[in-house]
């Protein structure tokens, strides 16, 4: 395999950062950057669950995501201009809410729901793993802020939980694609795991001939690899 084209290592991260307290109104709130991709992320509560949680005793996490018209080379129409999300929104946001969910304790949010708001600034391969990653922490801001307001009396996030990139180019495993090596990749995947390893969702998509069980265990090493960087750096940013 020829030098990746940001001279990475194979296992090697973007340079990624996560800054929060950025959105003056939202309950929680994160500039997640991994390298050149960019994407504001807002937490909000509501005090209301959805209609069919009525009754429940259990609250909700949901999110959205969008991408800028400029967010990539060439101009992109709003969606709402269209009257309706594409399938690759609606896929992304359900991928980012259900990821969430799966590491909060909706009783612990009584018959609330928190929208969690993925909007992309500007896109460089990776938009929906930097949008669960920088999710967790402005979530974590969003209930903290409940529990200093006495709406909630413990946080019911259970772990940390992050999302990574990996594919497979010029028939070698490499970690955090950018858009470079995502648009020429042989293989796609990406990798949603919490703090404790386990995992909770994996997408992954042969864009030529099939990968093997092989190559897929040699991505998901190093999507362990890379998910351990990125919840150390949560772990940092929101204590």
């Amino acid at each position: 395999m020829s030098a990746r084209p940001s001279n990475r290592a194979p296992d090697e991260m973007r340079t990624v950062t996560l800054e929060r307290g950025v959105a003056r109104y939202a309950e929680g709130s994160c500039l997640v950057k991994f390298g050149e991709t960019h994407v504001l992320v807002t937490a909000s509560v509501e005090e209301r669950a959805p209609g069919w949680l009525r009754g429940s005793g259990k609250g909700w996490v949901t999110a959205e995501y969008s991408m800028l018209p400029r967010a990539t080379h060439e101009r992109t129409r709003r969606e709402v201009t269209s009257g309706k999300p594409s399938g690759r929104t609606q896929e992304i946001q359900r991928l980012i809410g259900r990821s969430l969910r799966s590491v909060v304790d909706l009783r612990g949010l009584a018959e609330r729901q928190i929208t969690v708001d993925c909007d992309v600034i500007q896109a460089d391969g990776g938009t929906r793993t930097a949008s669960i990653t920088g999710a967790w922490v402005a979530l974590n801001d969003c209930l903290n802020w409940m529990m200093t307001r006495q709406m909630i009396s413990v946080n019911p996030l259970r772990q940390n939980l992050a999302a990574v990139s990996c594919g497979i180019v010029g028939g070698v495993p490499v970690l955090d694609l950018d858009y470079a090596e995502d648009s020429t990749a042989q293989t796609d995947a990406n990798f949603v795991i919490t703090g404790t390893g386990g995992i909770v969702e994996v997408q992954g998509t042969a864009e030529g001939a099939p990968f093997s069980e092989d190559e897929l265990f040699g991505m998901m090493q190093l999507a362990k690899k890379g998910v351990a960087e990125l919840v150390a750096l949560q772990k940092q940013a929101v204590a």
